[in-house]
């Protein structure tokens, strides 16, 4: 075989080769695209099917909840021979405690520093002239005796949590900053409170020597709920 038939045989087994290669590059495209897309088509099924679950179980809970509200309904409409007592009750406890504004006959005593002393006064003291709040604890505590049901100190209502303290020359009740004139309101027979706040020898006599103070009975007396909050820390509730 000569150079040219060697030259020839060459090109022709080139050709067959680079036919081959250019057929299996084109069947690997081909089977790639099919796999792809199979993959692809699973991809998709797999997502349907998580979301399909989640619809199923977001729409199982609510059916669920739909059932306990219609038991709570339910129960509601059984219940309510007992719940206008309940009510009553509530609001009677809140009156109790503070918590309500409340209105009815009562006395109204006020207390103020004392500005007319003379130098010449037999008072050497002149701090006995002005409003301690020992002062308006004992009016309170008078007023509690005979039967106060609600009291307030500068529209402070007193409650079981009420402190009064001083200082210096300010009164602090609920710790909020009062001072002269101290109007106490109380809800209750005025004539029981009138009557033991002015007997004699009383607390009005004795301090009427040194402050100015006064008492009034009223029918309409009219005292404000407590603004602050009630939150026990010691006290625990029996089931």
């Amino acid at each position: 075989m000569n150079k040219k038939q060697i030259a020839i045989a060459l090109g022709v087994m080139c050709m067959i080769l680079t036919l081959i290669l250019v057929v299996q590059i084109r069947t690997t495209n081909s089977a790639n695209q099919v796999v792809s897309q199979t993959f692809t088509s699973n991809d998709l099924r797999n997502q349907v099917l998580k979301w399909k679950e989640r619809y199923d179980y977001t729409y199982s809970e609510l059916q669920n909840a739909e059932k306990r509200l219609e038991n709570v309904r339910q129960e509601a409409s059984e219940n309510t021979e007992g719940s206008a007592e309940k009510e009553e009750e509530l609001r009677k406890n809140n009156i109790l405690i503070g918590l309500t504004d409340v209105t009815g006959e009562g006395v109204i005593v006020t207390l103020k520093d004392n500005p007319n002393v003379s130098p010449d006064s037999t008072i050497l003291d002149p701090s006995m002239v002005i409003v301690h709040f020992s002062d308006i604890l004992g009016i309170v505590n008078e007023l509690k005796n005979a039967g106060a049901e609600a009291i307030s100190i500068n529209d402070q209502r007193i409650v079981s949590t009420t402190s009064i303290t001083c200082e210096g020359n300010v009164i602090n009740v609920n710790g909020e900053k009062t001072s002269s004139p101290f109007v106490i309101k109380a809800i209750g027979s005025s004539i029981y409170m009138n009557s033991a706040l002015t007997r004699a020898g009383g607390t009005v006599e004795n301090l009427n020597r040194y402050i100015q103070i006064s008492v009034k009975p009223s029918n309409n007396i009219t005292i404000k709920k407590y603004t602050g909050v009630i939150n026990p820390k010691y006290i625990k509730y029996e089931e």
